[in-house]
């Protein structure tokens, strides 16, 4: 399988990376990356071979996979228009839907559409996928290989679940780094150091998180294991309630959804 990415920024280097780990040739992967600084960071830090555009060597592969940001995808796309054979596409930009990328490659369809978080940059992200029907099993397991070099995957039944996948796992992160944030100004406020208070946010939320990865149990059997009665868990637990975080954090992600399908709208605007 014979790689071009599109695109050499820091997602794409986190795929990149992770496929070389898993034993990938640097031979069949290449890059297309205007700025010559990121050129020369690819070849260097990869041993991969990189170009300014997307001339016929560049794109002469089995996958090409999108990683330009949404709002310069149409202008990517432009010189492919027309001059692909067979490739399967994989686009990794937020928002964007198969049927603009589709029309912005001159009626293309053999489109794959991700969805993958920031944790991908350490080899611990999940990524959503859909697939159009013209895919094949093979492609999509291509897409699969692909996308989880750099962490889990889920695959998606219905194209505008995919604006709910940004909405969860896609912003999830900045969500959780949100908590941490919290949970460590309320440890200085408690009379910790900067560096204790990081701490002690920092290794609960990874704890938890793992504690939950490797338990059966739904996580809120875990959660009231934790809160006994008359507590100082409770306690906390009955202050969230009051303030009506948990209905506060779904009407959240509820308009991150949201926004995800007005954005996919202007996005595809001719």
């Amino acid at each position: 399988m014979k790689i071009t990415f599109i695109g050499g920024g820091n997602m794409a280097s986190a795929l990149i990376g992770g496929l070389l780990k898993q034993g990938f040739p640097h031979a069949d992967i290449k890059a297309v990356e205007p700025l010559a600084e990121n050129r020369d960071r690819l070849a260097a830090t990869f041993g991969i071979p990189c170009f300014m555009w997307p001339e016929p060597s560049a794109i002469e592969c089995d996958v090409l996979v999108l990683s330009v940001k949404p709002q310069q995808m149409r202008e990517a796309l432009a010189p492919m228009s027309g001059n692909l054979g067979s490739q399967l596409v994989i686009s990794i930009a937020a928002g964007t839907r198969l049927g603009d990328i589709s029309r912005w490659l001159g009626g293309y369809q053999k489109v794959v559409r991700t969805m993958p978080n920031t944790p991908a940059l350490i080899g611990a992200g999940i990524t959503g996928l859909y697939a159009d029907p013209s895919v094949t099993g093979d492609e999509r397991r291509q897409a699969e290989k692909i996308m989880g070099a750099v962490g889990k995957t889920l695959w998606i039944a219905e194209e505008p679940m995919m604006d709910a996948v940004t909405a969860v796992s896609g912003s999830g992160p900045a969500y959780v780094f949100y908590f941490i944030e919290s949970l460590r100004d309320a440890a200085r406020n408690l009379g910790f150091t900067d560096e204790q208070a990081r701490a002690l946010a920092i290794e609960t939320v990874v704890g938890a998180a793992a504690l939950a990865a490797d338990s059966k149990e739904d996580v809120a059997v875990l959660r009231q294991r934790v809160t006994s009665k008359g507590g100082t868990t409770e306690a906390a637990l009955k202050s969230l309630d009051a303030d009506q975080v948990k209905a506060a954090f779904v009407r959240a992600i509820e308009a991150a959804n949201a926004r995800g399908k007005e954005l996919g709208e202007l996005l595809g605007k001719d």
